[in-house]
């Protein structure tokens, strides 16, 4: 009797603990899961840069004198050949009278030499002078032509010092500081202000060797590009990348890069700093939430849902890291189904009841902001 009890608890336990296994069975979680995207896209590398002006100079003096007039203000907007300064020019339009004088002066001795060779030629034909008279005369003539050619050459020079005394705009362009006042007295070569075109801005940027090589070869080649300012914020016009220098910089190993970008509301100045970012594209690439991975060891992970809704943990290689969205390299196939979210609450052999969900809308679900 004591054992018929014993066989009935047995039987009993076998019973109920079969029935538990069943119910565990039967509670199978539901997870969403998805095809990984594949699409094109494009991304961007940034690198600093230094931002010039279309056309940026210094204007000096070249001549010496007092600041008579500044017909200008900083920071005011002028065309070209609008006068900007004008100094005391006195002095230079004495030496211009002087100048004048003279050559009016060696033009009438000219004229008289010539009178009087123009007579002893008449009297060498009728053999009254010697030969040897008339060439001397004629050498006479000569060098007073050469006297009215210098004093010529003075002139000119005394009216060109008058007209450097006016300084003119170069070019359309926005005035800087103007350091010397009226009244200031200012030495030849002293700067008076600089003027800038910022109509359109170069910004210059480096490339290392490798990424140089890369850009010639067409690996993922642009010439498109984008500015990130200085407060962080995207320029809003898209520049385009215009030359290379011919050489690299021995001391860094880099080679320079220009890209031009317009400039129609001026807030772009010169001596600025920014972040050049060029575009770079990516052909039918494959791609999926941050959300559906999982570290270890800094590997990257993913849980891909095999035979029977099992998942099985996979390591895979990135290409590349944007916000919230990673690309693929390898260790993943289009076709393979991946667990779109809860990675954290299963594991390797886990089964599933997986509830597909549409790849595009997946990746909706998450920011695709790659700025």
């Amino acid at each position: 009797m004591k054992y018929h009890f014993m066989a009935m608890a047995v039987w009993y336990y076998f019973i109920a603990t079969s029935c538990s296994t069943e119910g565990k069975e039967q509670s199978i979680d539901s997870y969403p899961v998805f095809l990984p995207v594949v699409k094109d896209t494009s991304y961007y590398i940034e690198y600093v840069a230094d931002i010039q002006a279309l056309n940026n100079v210094e204007l000096r003096s070249r001549v010496k004198g007092y600041v008579e007039r500044i017909h200008v203000d900083e920071g005011q907007t002028v065309n070209e050949g609008q006068l900007l300064f004008t100094v005391n020019s006195l002095k230079y339009d004495k030496e211009l009278q002087k100048a004048e004088a003279a050559y009016n002066s060696s033009l009438a001795q000219l004229r008289a030499a010539e009178v009087e060779l123009a007579n002893i030629q008449i009297l060498q034909e009728k053999n009254i002078v010697s030969a040897t008279e008339l060439e001397l005369q004629k050498s006479k003539v000569d060098a007073l032509k050469a006297a009215v050619e210098e004093a010529k050459a003075h002139q000119e020079l005394a009216a060109l010092d008058i007209a450097y005394s006016q300084i003119r705009a170069p070019f359309k362009g926005v005035i800087n500081r103007i350091p010397n006042k009226v009244g200031s007295l200012i030495e030849e070569g002293d700067m008076l202000t600089s003027i800038s075109d910022n109509s359109y801005v170069f910004a210059y940027f480096n490339l290392s060797e490798l990424e140089f090589l890369k850009y010639i070869d067409g690996e993922n080649n642009t010439n498109r590009a984008l500015l990130r300012m200085a407060n962080n914020a995207l320029y809003p016009y898209e520049g385009k990348i215009e030359i290379i220098e011919s050489e690299f910089d021995q001391l860094t190993g880099n080679i320079a890069f220009r890209a031009k970008f317009p400039n129609p509301s001026g807030v772009l100045k010169h001596g600025a700093n920014g972040k050049v970012m060029i575009a770079k594209d990516l052909s039918q690439v494959l791609m999926i939430p941050q959300k559906s991975t999982f570290e270890v060891q800094d590997k990257t992970y993913v849980y891909v849902v095999g035979k029977d809704s099992i998942l099985e943990q996979r390591s895979i290689a990135l290409k590349l890291r944007f916000p919230h969205i990673y690309v693929v390299e390898s260790g993943l196939e289009p076709s393979e189904l991946i667990l779109f979210e809860g990675v954290q609450n299963v594991r390797s052999g886990t089964r599933i009841s997986p509830k597909r969900v549409d790849a595009r809308h997946a990746l909706s679900l998450v920011s695709t902001s790659q700025q």
